[in-house]
């Protein structure tokens, strides 16, 4: 509370990760849908959005942050309170989690190698999300020319010679 300059008498509305959740997906699109099924619920409300995806922080760090308002039931009756949902693909999680590690072992802040190598490596990560993706495209694109209902090929094209020819 002290390192975050707040208060006991302001803790309870200034403290916006008193509880939190990590939500780990595969892909970066699935982010973006996450976060379009949390707008939709009823039972909470989201207050602030930090996208950290589109604008990465100075060390690379990626990842989608909600901070919502949830009513929960307490001995003293319902209370609302903030909570901080994080949304990262599992290669920003990779990348946060080594790095968060190594930052609380370092005393210190790090030496400009490190931070160089620190962002070569979220580059890396950010690579590795953008190649999968493509990958499971193609493999998408791949599948969709194939109708298994019909074991005919086709190419969506409309070719005459699409549907004369069955797959073997």
């Amino acid at each position: 509370m002290v390192r975050r300059g707040i208060g006991y008498d302001t803790l309870e509305q200034d403290l916006q990760d008193i509880a939190g959740l990590r939500v780990m997906v595969q892909f970066v699109d699935d982010v973006k849908e996450v976060v379009s099924i949390l707008h939709k619920r009823q039972d909470m409300r989201v207050v602030q959005e930090r996208d950290y995806i589109k604008h990465r922080k100075a060390s690379g760090y990626r990842s989608y942050h909600l901070i919502i308002e949830y009513t929960v039931d307490t001995i003293k009756g319902a209370k609302t309170i903030l909570v901080e949902i994080q949304i990262r693909t599992l290669a920003m999680n990779f990348w946060a989690t080594i790095e968060h590690s190594l930052n609380y072992k370092y005393q210190g802040d790090f030496p400009e190698e490190i931070k160089e190598r620190l962002a070569i490596t979220a580059r890396i990560s950010h690579q590795l999300d953008e190649e999968m993706s493509k990958i499971r495209d193609d493999i998408q694109e791949a599948q969709a020319l194939f109708d298994p209902l019909h074991r005919k090929l086709n190419d969506g094209v409309g070719n005459s010679d699409d549907t004369d020819e069955e797959y073997r």
